[in-house]
């Protein structure tokens, strides 16, 4: 059995490995593939095999083994790139991906015989799938390195290993006759044997054990610091091994073969002085500084900090309170000095802890170029995706929700968005409908764009369309603007597709993306022109755990507004407020902006004064409301905290924050304000 930590770093590399094969056949059927590209594929399916046959997935061992196969006839020039060989090379990586399902218990049984049938039709070009043959016996081979038949080069590389006192083997392995995956044995042999020493030599060559070209034995030469009796039970350990003959090598008794004693001292002190100048030069390569990390601890991490930051946050209003207090005095610096310090090393250490839980976006944008091929290739349309900015890294929580909204976007870009390319050619465009796909830092946030050149968004399609579903009255249409129509496509149940599809046309998908987007603190918008096409901007915060937010009172209560959704703050009186249908409002700069009291919002009893009004501006997309408060106090970074199951969702409320006097303060929902209030607009429209 292998342990938790084993079986964690089997998978994360075969995730790895089945990506680059994934990216590098997407190169291979674009340019017919170059030899990287044929050489990458070929290595990520000869790790594949590998590991996969040291952990006794031979199912998987033996796919990848006619990947290896096929690529190898690929590299020698003997077969060429088709259609029909990308086809099947990605229903093999499908295949590959259920088959690792099916090892962490979320598929079910797998079964390779028709895909490998399929890999292996590919190679004698498409015609009956060939037996495979055995491969031809080469004979007895268990002497064939015996000692007397060393060469000089293999005695040279034991006098050396002997010099730094190791030990060398002659190692014998018999096989089971009855085995049926003999590659795989020579591999567990192999990898076994580097855990213990290195592997100077093998008859038959490693290449061609790991393809199974020998008869029932081989042969190796180790190099170990291990006794020959544990090397022996080790590999005894391995299943279908039947017997194992070890002898020790010792280069005094082959003296005489190759040179005199002489030779022999004078070539240790030449490796002793050798060993001297690289010990004394320090190694060449550079060792890896990297491990991996649970990232439950990273997120334990992160909590410690938030309750840092909290401290940070209190500490800062003693010092204020021993400033006023006691001034310059001795105390009062010494306070200022260790506050300005624990600011410094927590925002350090909180920035540190941040850029640990950052992932780039490479770990979404690389699963969707297959996808936009297989939906292309579905709807008869010709895509050329480009993807850039895939180094720029997300916080991991908004990485694992941020893929199901673009895979939507893509998909309503290609299925509505892109012309069939006869259309393409009749208005003068490319046969070749462009997406592009860009992430970027903008200020403190990550913004994701998704543009497409085709038809565009219709408008008075989609007036129809809502008319059509119900979703809208006909007054209500009349009275609409131009954006206010275009945000009809987020409703539930809205689509522009004449029928259903297994691509799209159900009436579910943009709805999601806007709520999946917004329930991480982000934003959508996007524009649209007709026949030219639709750009989309997904703006997201860098991390969801500390933000900035502007702090307001309202009577002995203090709330918070994240600042990502403030736009302005104003200060009003009672006269400028106007009622529109029973409901207030102000006129900004020409505009009619909505007001909600956050008072009457929840509830406070606050004395009204005549004294001015402050009016905190929010703003999601290009809709924008009111709230009236009763004073600014400031700004500051808060840490989110859940409001927990026992009070549940809260309308007009997304957290709660501790402030540096120990006290609670609410944080409020912008958006769920913005899109309960904000449907009142149309009624102000001018």
């Amino acid at each position: 059995m292998f342990s938790d930590v084993e079986m964690t770093v089997f998978l994360e590399e075969l995730e790895e490995k089945i990506q680059s094969i994934n990216d590098n056949v997407l190169l291979l059927e674009k340019d017919g593939g170059s030899k990287e590209v044929i050489q990458e594929i070929f290595r990520a399916a000869h790790t594949i095999k590998g590991s996969s046959g040291v952990m006794g997935y031979e199912k998987m061992a033996r796919l990848t083994h006619e990947i290896e196969n096929l690529f190898d006839k690929l590299r020698q020039g003997t077969m060429e790139v088709s259609t029909h060989l990308v086809d099947v090379l990605f229903e093999a990586l499908d295949t590959l991906k259920m088959l690792k399902d099916e090892i962490t218990g979320e598929g079910r049984e797998v079964h390779v015989d028709d895909i490998t049938d399929k890999i292996r039709a590919c190679q004698t070009g498409g015609g009956e799938v060939p037996e495979e043959s055995a491969p031809a016996p080469s004979g007895p081979i268990n002497d064939s390195i015996r000692p007397e038949k060393f060469d000089e080069l293999i005695m040279n590389l034991i006098r050396e290993a002997e010099v730094r006192g190791y030990q060398a083997y002659w190692i014998n392995v018999q096989v089971d006759p009855a085995c049926q995956m003999k590659n795989v044995r020579a591999y567990l042999v192999f990898e076994t044997l580097q855990q213990t020493g290195e592997i100077i030599k093998s008859d038959p060559p490693a290449e061609e054990l790991q393809e199974g070209k020998y008869d029932q034995s081989f042969s190796v030469i180790l190099i170990s610091k291990e006794d020959s009796d544990y090397i022996k039970s080790l590999l005894m350990s391995i299943a279908e091994i039947s017997s194992i003959e070890i002898e020790n090598i010792d280069s005094a008794e082959e003296n005489a073969l190759l040179a005199d004693s002489q030779e022999v001292e004078q070539h240790k002190e030449e490796v002793k002085r050798e060993d001297s100048v690289q010990r004394q030069a320090g190694p060449e390569k550079t060792t890896i500084k990297t491990v991996r990390v649970d990232v439950q601890k990273l997120d334990n991490l992160m909590n410690l900090v938030s309750e840092l930051v909290i401290d940070r946050t209190r500490l800062d209003r003693f010092v204020d309170i021993f400033e006023s207090k006691y001034g310059s005095e001795e105390l009062a610096d010494d306070i200022v000095e260790i506050s300005n310090h624990l600011g410094q090393i927590t925002t350090d250490l909180q920035d540190e802890i941040m850029k640990a839980r950052m992932l780039p976006v490479a770990t979404v944008f690389n699963r969707l170029p297959r996808m936009v091929r297989d939906i292309a290739q579905k709807l008869g349309k010709e895509i050329d995706f480009i993807v850039e900015g895939k180094e720029t890294e997300l916080d991991r929580n908004v990485i694992e929700i941020i893929g199901d909204p673009l895979i939507h976007l893509i998909r309503n870009a290609i299925d509505h968005g892109i012309e069939s390319p006869e259309e393409r050619e009749k208005l003068g465009k490319p046969r070749k409908g462009r997406v592009y796909l860009k992430a970027a830092y903008i200020e403190s946030h990550i913004v994701i764009t998704l543009s497409d050149d085709g038809k565009g968004l219709a408008l008075e399609r989609i007036k129809e369309i809502a008319l059509k579903k119900g979703l809208m009255k006909p007054d209500a249409l009349n009275r609409m603007g131009e954006r206010e129509a275009f945000d009809l496509i987020f409703m539930p149940g809205f689509s522009t597709a004449a029928e259903v599809s297994d691509v799209s046309g159900r009436g579910v998908g943009m709805d999601i993306v806007r709520n999946q987007i917004e329930q991480i603190n982000g934003t959508l918008e996007f524009h649209s022109e007709q026949g030219r096409g639709t750009i989309f901007d997904i703006k997201l915060p860098l991390t969801l755990v500390i933000v900035r937010a502007l702090m307001v009172g309202m009577g002995d209560q203090v709330y918070a507004f994240p600042l990502a959704n403030v736009m302005e703050t104003l200060s009003i009186k009672d006269s400028d407020i106007r009622l529109v249908r029973h409901s207030e409002v102000i006129v900004v700069r020409g505009q009619v902006l909505p007001l909600v009291r956050l008072d009457n919002m929840f509830q406070l009893d606050i004395e009204k004064s005549g004294e001015k009004l402050y009016v905190v501006v929010l703003g999601s997309g290009d809709r924008r409301i009111g709230v009236v408060v009763e004073k600014l106090v400031g700004e500051q970074e808060i840490v989110i905290k859940s409001l927990g199951s026992y009070l549940g969702q809260m309308t007009g409320l997304s957290g709660a924050t501790i402030l540096g006097d120990g006290r609670v303060a609410l944080i409020i929902d912008a958006k769920g304000i913005i899109k309960d209030t904000g449907k009142e607009e149309l009624a102000y429209a001018n």
